[in-house]
C-alpha cells in the first residue's frame, strides 16, 4: 500500500475544507451555546494555518522576489486599480441592506495574503513572488480600505471601520506566524529536531484550513436568522467577481509582460480575497452591521469552489509554451 503524500492531501483540500465547513454549520446550529468558544479559537487556528503556509516557502531564495518591481506594480494595479471598479459595478447589483453591502465591500477590496500562496503553487504560479508581495499588499490595503469604503458606500461606512482591529490582525496573523516560520527554518538547518518539526508542519495547512472554517462558521451560523435570504444573491455576485477577475487579472499580467509563473500568480492574487483575515473587522462592527460577518464567510465558501476550478483553468489560460517572455525580477 502506497504511503500517503502531502501532495495527495493538497489535491483533496477543497473537500477537506468543505467537511470542516459542513461540520461548522451542523455544530453551530445544533449547539449555539458553543459559539463563543469557537469564536475564541478562530485567531489561534488561523495563525497556525498561516504559520504552516509560510513555513513551506524557501525564504533563503526570496531576495530576488523582493526586488521584483515589475511584479509588485502589476499586483498593486490588479488589486487596487482594477478590483475597485469591479466591486463598484457589483455593488450596484447587491441587496440594499447596508450590512450586506458593507460586508461585500470589506472582503472584495482586500486581497488575500494567506492561502493564495497555496493555490498559486497548485496552479503552477510563482508563489515566492506572492509571498514577497505580502507586506506591500497588507500595508496598502490597510491604508486604502477606508478610502475605498468611503468612495463606494459613503463616509459613514468608512468611519465605522477602525484601524486597530486591522493592525492587530496584521501583527498576530501575519507578522508573528511569519517570524515563527523564519525561526523554524533557521532551526531546521541546524538541528535534527528542527528538521523533523518542519517536515511535520508541512502537513498542517490543509487540516488547519478545515479547522479554521469549522470555527468561523460554527461561531457565526446561529446568529443571523433571516439574513440567509440574501446569501444566494450575494454568492452569485461573488462568483461573478471570481470569473471577471480571472480574465482581468491575466490581462493585467500580460500588459506588464510577465513570465508565465508570475502571470499566474497575479491572476490568483486578483481573484483571491482576504476573507479569513478580514473577518475580525466584520466581527468588530456595530450590532446593526451584524450581517457583514456572514457576508464575509459566504465569500470564503464561493471562493473555495472557484479556486478548485481556477487551479485547472489558469494553467490553460496562461500555458507555459504560450507565455510572455517577460523581463527578469528587478526590472
Amino acid at each position: 500500500m502506497r504511503r500517503p503524500r502531502r501532495e495527495d492531501l493538497e489535491r483533496h483540500q477543497i473537500p477537506i475544507a468543505f467537511s470542516g465547513l459542513v461540520a461548522g454549520i451542523l455544530t453551530g446550529l445544533g449547539y449555539p451555546d458553543l459559539a463563543s468558544l469557537w469564536e475564541a479559537l478562530v485567531y489561534p487556528t488561523l495563525g497556525l494555518l498561516l504559520y504552516a503556509t509560510f513555513l513551506q516557502i524557501p525564504f533563503a531564495s526570496l531576495r530576488r522576489a523582493f526586488a521584483d518591481r515589475r511584479y509588485l506594480v502589476a499586483t498593486l494595479t490588479a488589486n487596487f486599480v482594477v478590483v475597485p471598479w469591479v466591486v463598484w459595478s457589483l455593488l450596484h447589483l447587491a441587496p440594499p441592506e447596508p450590512d450586506v453591502r458593507l460586508g461585500m465591500a470589506l472582503v472584495l477590496l482586500t486581497p488575500c495574503v494567506d492561502y493564495v500562496i497555496v493555490f498559486t503553487r497548485l496552479g503552477g504560479g510563482n508563489y515566492q513572488a506572492v509571498l514577497a508581495s505580502t507586506p506591500a499588499l497588507v500595508i496598502v490595503q490597510m491604508l486604502a480600505l477606508p478610502i475605498g469604503l468611503w468612495l463606494l458606500l459613503g463616509e459613514a461606512a468608512a468611519q465605522i471601520v477602525e484601524p486597530r482591529p486591522f493592525l492587530e490582525a496584521f501583527a498576530f496573523l501575519i507578522a508573528v506566524p511569519l517570524l515563527c516560520a523564519l525561526l523554524a527554518q533557521w532551526s531546521a538547518c541546524r538541528s535534527t529536531v528542527g528538521s523533523h518539526l518542519t517536515r511535520f508542519a508541512a502537513w498542517l495547512p490543509v487540516p488547519a484550513m478545515s479547522l479554521t472554517l469549522f470555527f468561523v462558521v460554527g461561531s457565526q451560523i446561529s446568529r443571523f436568522g433571516t439574513g440567509f435570504v440574501h446569501l444566494g444573491h450575494v454568492a452569485l455576485l461573488y462568483a461573478t467577481f471570481h470569473v471577471v477577475m480571472l480574465f482581468l487579472g491575466s490581462a493585467v499580467a500580460r500588459s506588464f509582460r510577465l513570465d508565465v509563473e508570475r502571470a499566474r500568480a497575479i491572476t490568483f492574487s486578483a481573484m483571491t480575497r482576504n476573507s479569513l483575515v478580514v473577518l475580525p473587522l466584520a466581527l468588530a462592527l456595530p450590532v446593526e452591521y451584524s450581517l457583514a460577518a456572514l457576508t464575509v464567510v459566504t465569500q470564503t465558501l464561493v471562493e473555495l469552489v472557484g479556486l478548485l476550478v481556477a487551479v485547472r483553468i489558469v494553467p490553460r489560460l496562461l500555458p507555459q509554451q504560450a507565455g510572455a517572455r517577460g523581463s527578469t525580477a528587478g526590472e
